[in-house]
């Protein structure tokens, strides 16, 4: 048996003896994944059958690297549950594709089966979660690994291996059309996350990944792309080297530290380099600084946007390649790499190293000696009632209580009559983000179902639409009003969409395209990939809308879904409470039911500051200090709502922040010792309430300028009424190191203020003095 096929031959030896066989044509074929999975197969009365296009990429590489997307199903791919792959016929898909490439090729090189699952998995039957701007909205990450560990079983049983999984991009610009593929704005908060969503779907260490319940995770966008220079999707980061290590950077470093196998490079440039060809962050930083020995992939057709650079494919695969980009997606330039060996432009030694990390991967996921999935699988594992309720727990925790003025909220029973209008009331692909996959019919609640399956049996729910989210018809305002004047209350939902559409338009990497200046298009979205405003006001005649709706007098509960920030200045005050839902996905309705009638409380916070106008930006708090007010004439300078903030239906009161030292030398961090953190946290209100306790340091007289305040840890904990509880943090040199004069990750000698509270705008504060010199003093360990 030849050494790449024994499984007690060491790890090393199998790379190298299999490399060692491969021509160039089928390494260069192990680098490249050009087709789009759902053109593999076509679905036919007597089952899947492979297509003609499939076979011959086979060939064209004698094997293949990897193929994106077999499960996909959106209007994109076209793919729907008339023609593409449901959860139980997968498995069975999935072999058809591996013992094809396995039994047609001179080495049975298998193939790596990547799928998108930004919010779960994007794939007919596919369980999806809430955004990750409503991930982030938790501020619990041992939540959201539980719920990474289920998608990512249900990704394996069906035959897949890799998920592509956003989570490296900071908002800072909402314009953004793919603001909601954000933790937030917090580079702190991405970071946690981050290591959620690795250690969930891959497993605490490297062996897990090879089991029957994990995938290994590409994170995605490396990097800065949530800092794009009008909020343009794809534009210039205007960032230096400082913000990049500073905000954009860790998250990407926890997820290697997490055991990532592989990162996406992002299509923005940074400082006038693509990322793509960016070697200094792709090889500099990523490889030789942080030691990743995992794969890079390129995003959709983005090598070939190098040509702008180079000229010529061939000169664009060299540039990528030598970079650090090992595999391609959808691109042409890959596939002349046995081209650019011939004109001196790539050495074949470079072709072999990104080759080695490819087959390192399938060797690490098990794929040479477990290449099939039992074909029974799925059917035990994708769509467990155990996965709806850790969706259904994930929307409860992600939806902030803005604004409760009076009390309204929750709804008591004497609010019997209750109107139910806006445009995301009833309509469930709003409430579900981009990279959504078909929904199989009766699946999923809207919010109008939620309230009536949580509603008190006395209460009479009427409902009316009342406009679009861009739509300017007027055709049903009249109806909305008068609903409302004969109600009670009124709980209004607006928001956005990213909801795509069959007969939308799309480019070649799956971006929406919508008309320049559009401010009504058939499919309504606002938001998703392509989809960039540059006014962040709501959409269509929903201001108006809230308007006649508050003019009746009624009561006016406002629940937003929406993928990004929208402005509110002029918004809340119309409403007497305001419930902000990032899209909470198909369970979402059920989770904003009970929120609104009390059968849960609310517990989110801002992953992202909340603007007046967007003429504000940027708004997201950890901007640097300028050592003066920061002012404008016409507007406040502070966001309506900061980042961090969230109410509840209970009360909680904060107090003094106790430090076991005030003091410590930059000698003793240095040596790992530690600063206790300790503050008590008391449930003062009448019920049962999770609050997250969050700590921030402002730092001062360190040599550089330094950010207005830094997320340095949180803790979300639930207390009955009238319990108290001493909350500690750690502060050592991970927390207090930064990026000094000499770009070096440091501790110097500065006055810390250490600030604890339910936001970044109200805390309570002690002092700390970092020195120069050492200390005998006793300190926590």
């Amino acid at each position: 048996m030849e050494k790449y096929k024994s499984a007690r031959v060491p790890l090393e030896e199998r790379i190298e003896d299999l490399l060692g066989r491969m021509t160039l044509t089928e390494k260069v074929g192990q680098l490249n994944q050009r087709m789009y999975g759902w053109n593999a197969y076509v679905k036919k009365d007597d089952g899947f059958h492979l297509t003609e296009a499939f076979k011959a990429e086979v060939a064209w590489g004698g094997g293949m690297g990897a193929l994106y997307g077999l499960f996909r199903s959106d209007p994109w791919s076209g793919v729907h549950y008339g023609n593409g792959i449901t959860a139980a016929e997968s498995a069975k898909a999935a072999n058809m594709v591996q013992r094809y490439v396995m039994e047609h090729t001179r080495l049975g090189i298998p193939v790596l089966l990547a799928e998108e699952c930004p919010h779960g998995h994007q794939a007919l039957d596919g369980t999806l979660l809430p955004v990750n701007l409503a991930a982030g909205a938790t501020w619990n990450p041992t939540l959201l690994q539980r719920a990474y560990g289920l998608a990512a079983a249900e990704i394996r049983s069906r035959g897949a291996h890799i998920g592509l999984v956003s989570a490296l991009d900071i908002l800072h610009d909402p314009r953004w059309g793919r603001s909601e593929e954000c933790y937030g704005e917090d580079p702190y908060l991405a970071a946690r996350f981050t290591e959620a969503a690795v250690r969930g779907m891959q497993g605490e260490t490297p062996e897990e990944m090879a089991g029957p319940d994990k995938v290994a995770v590409v994170l995605k966008h490396l990097c800065a792309q949530g800092t794009a220079q009008g909020g343009r999707n794809a534009g210039p980061a205007p960032i230096g080297e400082r913000e990049l290590r500073e905000i954009h950077l860790p998250a990407a470093m926890a997820g290697k530290a997490a055991g990532a196998a592989g990162f996406m490079a992002a299509y923005n440039e940074i400082d006038g380099v693509p990322c793509h060809a960016n070697k200094r962050l792709l090889t500099g930083i990523l490889r030789e600084e942080w030691g990743f020995d995992g794969i890079v992939m390129a995003d959709g057709v983005a090598i070939d946007r190098l040509l702008a650079l180079t000229g010529s494919y061939e000169s664009a695969a060299a540039l990528a390649l030598d970079s650090g980009v090992d595999l391609s997606l959808w691109d042409t330039a890959f596939s002349t790499l046995e081209g650019a060996v011939r004109q001196g432009l790539v050495r074949e030694a470079d072709i072999d190293r990104a080759v080695r990390r490819v087959l390192c991967l399938k060797f690490r996921l098990g794929l040479f000696d477990h290449p099939y999935v039992s074909e029974s699988g799925p059917i035990s594992i994708v769509g467990r009632s155990e996965f709806r309720e850790l969706n259904r727990q994930v929307a409860r925790e992600s939806a902030v209580l803005l604004k409760n003025e009076g009390g309204l909220l929750p709804l008591g029973e004497e609010r019997r009559r209750i109107a139910v209008i806006g445009p995301n009331a009833d309509q469930l692909y709003n409430q579900l983000g981009d990279y959504t996959s078909v929904q199989r019919e009766g699946t999923g609640i809207t919010v109008l179902q939620g309230m009536r399956m949580a509603a008190p049996a006395n209460a009479d729910i009427v409902y009316a639409k009342g406009c679009g989210i861009r739509d300017m018809s007027e055709e049903g305002l009249a109806e909305a009003v008068e609903a409302a004047k004969g109600a009670d209350v009124c709980v209004l939902v607006l928001g956005g969409s990213s909801a795509r559409r069959f007969d939308g338009m799309f480019d070649s990497n799956g971006e929406a395209i919508v008309p320049e200046g559009e401010t009504s298009n058939p499919s309504e979205m606002d938001c998703g990939e392509g989809v960039d405003l540059a006014d962040l006001a709501l959409g269509g005649l929903q201001q108006r809308l809230l308007e006649e709706v508050a003019a009746t007098g009624t009561p006016v509960a406002l629940v937003l879904i929406q993928g990004r920030p929208h402005a509110l200045a002029g918004v809340v005050e119309h409403c007497e409470a305001v419930l902000c839902a990032w899209y909470p996905g198909p369970e979402g309705g059920a989770a904003i039911g009970e929120l609104l009638f009390g059968k849960a409380n609310p517990s989110g916070k801002l992953p992202v500051s909340i603007p007046r106008s967007a003429a504000q930006l940027p708004v997201y708090y950890n901007q640097k200090d300028p050592g003066r007010p920061r002012v404008y004439v016409d507007m406040p300078s502070a966001p309506l709502y900061p980042f961090g903030y969230g109410l509840s239906y209970t009360e909680f009161r904060y107090g003094d922040v106790r430090l076991s030292r005030g003091e410590i030398s930059v000698f003793e961090l240095q040596e790992g010792r530690k600063v206790a953190v300790t503050v008590r946290l008391a449930n003062t209100g009448r019920s049962p309430g999770a609050e997250t306790v969050q700590l921030y340091i402002s730092a001062r007289e360190s040599g550089i300028t330094r950010r207005i305040a830094e997320l340095k840890a949180f803790r979300k904990l639930e207390l009955a009424p009238g319990e108290e509880r001493d909350v500690t943090f750690s502060l050592g040199r991970e927390e207090l190191a930064f990026w000094n004069r000499e770009m070096s990750f440091a501790v110097e000698p500065c006055r810390v203020t250490i600030g604890i509270g339910g936001c970044s705008q109200e805390l309570a504060k002690a002092e700390l003095i970092i020195t120069g010199e050492g200390s005998g003093n006793a300190i926590l360990n």
